[in-house]
């Protein structure tokens, strides 16, 4: 979300993101209450939910629908979902962040239902919730396709055999990020780590820590910081861990007890947080705080950063802080493009967290799909379970052939959202009303690449495509090499500023850019305030591979340096 999003004018005050955070931070602090004193508010429970909804702070980016699945099955379900129900459905009205609407029918998940949604609340679920295979389908492309997805405590063991958690739909546990419903007490007394303290979700808790009471369950795979960036766990250190008869296997190797995080999914934003087993937990205005931020970031409202955990090195978060990412995208045109999946795995060995990819370009080796409107369910799943092994996103699909049928052009799109991917890199030659039409629709960018004319007249290129976006949606700009930027203008500051946002990716090529080159156009980028994907090359040939290593090098060195100049 930009800047302005985050602009409202309310009671003729204007709040930005930065204000709505202390505030929410401020309001939290205020509002947490003892732990004794949770079931002495008040004489009756919604009395209580509206006393504490009533404190909530949102700052809510456009009109927004939250669908809340509270079915079991084989399960007779927690008293707390009921209370949920009511404290989401009355937060969503009273802050004007949301619409919720409550369901207990399998059908809501059709593909046509969903769309009228922007988020899923699985709230408490246990058991083989619905089994058709294409109503699963709908969720996880829903999500996948840049939709949200919350979780609460019993939602780890949601999509399996009860009694037992007998595994029935691997992939919605990988997508949540956990598995497992082992605990002690109903109240056991756990002091929490706030491990990300900055993250905008947890921003109105205590970052000290805090102290509290609930059913803490304890996760096992595919839980790992590998996949998920934690927001909250358990504090080792002061906590007892032996309180009470243990229900299954309560302590683990690692000393690893999450209880919240987020994670992405595609282009999908996931949340899922342990503590909501007692009612009490919905009418606490402190967790109702955070739970109300957890919402509006899976809605799309309140922009957090998804890297897990494990792979928060320096130069991660000096890219986080600058809102870019690097992701290794294929060759160009000239060379026959590796298997996705050899992309992948080539990405993840050289530490790089996101990926390009070519319609049309192999899946994996001795397999004869491609990635185009004709791969099978299967094979995208197959996709997207690759992906999330290696912790990897793919954030490009490049299109090298532009349909004249409108029909094919849209199923580029859909192939594109269905992949997660945010951006189309497309030749100059396209036409601009369809693809104006078409990114708005599924809110995927479009990146223009110029004409290649060896170097000479490369400002005119660059000219007549920004002239084609001109007075058109901002989705739409340019994928342009720093020899392009050369060929605009000597100075990057100028050539960045005078492209400005449309500016959506910079794509390095098989040859190292000059250092002092590529540190000045992305000094200028980073001085404009402006994300950017940055492409390097992939590379199977040694001096090739050589090339692409020091390419990854210069820019985490280059991006910690501007990171820190912009603190």
């Amino acid at each position: 979300m930009n800047e302005n999003n985050w602009r409202q004018v309310r009671d003729g005050t204007h709040w930005t993101r930065r204000r709505f955070l202390q505030t929410a931070t401020a309001a939290g602090a205020a509002m947490a209450i003892p732990l004794g004193r949770l079931n002495a508010q008040g004489t009756d429970e919604e009395q209580r939910i509206e006393a504490a909804v009533s404190k909530l702070v949102a700052v809510p980016g456009k009109s927004r629908r939250l669908l809340i699945f509270d079915r079991n099955v084989g399960y007779g379900g927690h008293p707390s979902a009921r209370t949920a129900n009511q404290a989401f459905t009355r937060m969503g009205r009273t802050t004007g962040a949301f619409e919720a609407v409550v369901s207990q029918d399998p059908a809501v998940f059709a593909p046509e239902s969903l769309r009228r949604f922007d988020a899923v609340f699985f709230n408490n679920n246990v058991g083989n919730l619905f089994t058709d295979p294409l109503l699963r389908r709908s969720l996880v492309e829903f999500v996948y396709g840049g939709g949200g997805l919350m979780g609460v405590h019993g939602t780890s063991v949601a999509f399996t055999q009860w009694p037992g958690a007998i595994e029935d739909w691997p992939e919605f546990g990988i997508m949540l990020g956990a598995r497992g419903a082992n605990h002690r007490e109903s109240t056991e007394r756990v002091f929490l780590r706030v491990d990300d303290p900055t993250h905008p979700v947890v921003r109105s808790l205590p970052g000290g820590g805090f102290e509290y009471r609930d059913e803490f369950f304890r996760f096992g795979d595919p839980y790992s910081r590998r996949r998920v960036r934690v927001l909250l766990s358990i504090d080792t250190e002061k906590t007892d861990l032996d309180q009470g008869p243990a229900r299954g296997q309560c302590l683990r190797e690692d000393g690893d007890y999450a209880l919240a995080w987020v994670r992405g999914y595609g282009r999908g934003r996931v949340f899922y947080c342990t503590i909501a087993h007692n009612p009490y937990v919905f009418w606490d205005p402190m967790m109702l705080q955070f739970y109300l931020a957890a919402t509006q970031f899976i809605l799309g409202d309140l922009p957090g950063p998804t890297t897990p955990s494990a792979f928060l090195t320096p130069a991660v978060r000096a890219r986080e802080r600058l809102g870019w990412a690097t992701a290794l995208v294929p060759n160009g045109r000239s060379s026959p493009p590796a298997t996705l999946f050899e992309t992948i795995d080539r990405a993840a060995e050289a530490g790089l967290l996101n990926v390009g990819a070519v319609y049309g370009q192999p899946v994996r080796p001795g397999d004869a799909a491609r990635l185009d409107a004709s791969l099978a369910p299967e094979l995208r799943e197959a996709i997207r379970l690759k992906l999330d092994a290696a912790a990897v996103c793919l954030r490009t699909l490049r299109i090298d052939h532009v349909p004249d049928a409108a029909a094919d052009l849209e199923q580029l799109f859909d192939v594109a959202r269905q992949m997660g991917a945010e951006t189309l890199i497309v030749p100059a030659a396209a036409r601009m009303d369809p693809l104006e039409s078409l990114c708005r629709r599924h809110d995927i960018h479009v990146a223009l690449v110029p004409p290649d004319s060896g170097g000479t007249g490369g400002v005119s290129g660059v000219a007549e495509l920004l002239a084609a976006c001109a007075e058109r949606d901002q989705r739409l700009g340019v994928c342009v090499s720093p020899r392009d930027l050369r060929a605009v203008d000597a100075d990057p500051a100028q050539a960045v500023g005078w492209i400005g946002g449309r500016l959506k990716v910079l794509r390095l090529g098989r040859r190292p850019s000059a250092r002092g080159r590529l540190n000045q156009v992305l000094a200028a980028v980073a001085k404009a305030g402006m994300p950017l994907l940055i492409g390097v090359n992939d590379a199977v040939e040694p001096q090739g591979a050589a090339a692409m290593r020091e390419h990854i090098d210069r820019i985490d060195e280059t991006c910690i340096e501007l990171a820190d100049k912009t603190r």
